[in-house]
């Protein structure tokens, strides 16, 4: 990214493409990463509300601006243009550290199979563009397009790039990578789309970026043409680091 006019430009590659628009993982990473460059004094990023407004293509402009900032927390918007025009709206919030009596978690990692022999979720075209970025092996769950009964699925994740940065940014990347877990229930494929994504960095310490990473992604209700998801992941040390939700728009 370069930054120029109080603003952040970059053009993607068409590696990165979903269809006729950038991978929207990457593009809420952007955001993320923008946010970061741009204040880099600020506290440990703890959640972002991202709205997929309209298409990533062609060179965006990020621009990120400080909201507010307290003692010990502060809040930045990143607006993404494209030239289709906007693109994604991006709400971060960082909250420094404090002393708590309350220290637990309850977000123990699902005993599957490490990633090692494992299936390629993406192999025969099964993905999109973006989706060769990704090493990713199904350890439990549903394929898309499976007709499963229950729609969810669990898949190890990792970066092929050889030397991908630490940081929040990076997690963001990853968090997106899965197609929406109703598409297990699909017969057929069908397009989706997804509308808002709400995320949370469960810790200030960032494990590396080229490890692989767990990733549970399970639909909770579908209706009226949407679905509701929750998306958990795990460093492969059983740590989990980041949780989110999204909307997503079913054509089907």
């Amino acid at each position: 990214m370069e930054a120029r006019d109080g603003a952040f430009h970059v053009t993607p590659g068409d590696e990165w493409r979903q269809g006729q628009t950038l991978y929207g993982g990457l593009s809420a990473a952007l955001a993320v990463e923008a946010g970061t460059r741009a204040f880099p004094d600020l506290p440990p990023l703890r959640s972002a509300q991202i709205a997929f407004v309209g298409p990533s293509t062609g060179p965006l402009t990020i621009t990120p601006g400080l909201l507010r900032r307290g003692k010990s927390s502060a809040f930045v918007s990143v607006a993404t243009i494209g030239e289709s025009g906007a693109a994604t709206q991006a709400t971060l919030c960082h909250g420094a550290a404090r002393d708590s009596a309350h220290i637990f978690t309850r977000l123990p990692m699902p005993d599957v199979p490490g990633p090692e022999g494992l299936p390629d979720f993406f192999a025969g075209g099964r993905g999109p563009t973006f989706s060769r970025q990704f090493d990713a092996r199904l350890a439990g769950g549903g394929w898309p397009t499976s007709g499963s009964a229950r729609p969810e699925c669990l898949v190890w994740l990792r970066l092929r790039d050889a030397a991908p940065p630490s940081g929040p940014a990076t997690l963001v990347a990853l968090g997106d990578a899965l197609p929406p877990a109703v598409m297990t229930q699909f017969t057929a494929f069908a397009p989706i789309s997804s509308m808002t994504w709400s995320v949370e960095f469960l810790s200030s310490a960032t494990p590396p970026g080229g490890d692989w990473y767990l990733m549970h992604s399970i639909a909770e209700t579908a209706g009226e043409g949407y679905s509701a998801q929750t998306m958990t992941l795990w460093h492969e040390s059983a740590a989990p680091v980041l949780i989110s939700r999204q909307t997503v728009a079913i054509y089907a």
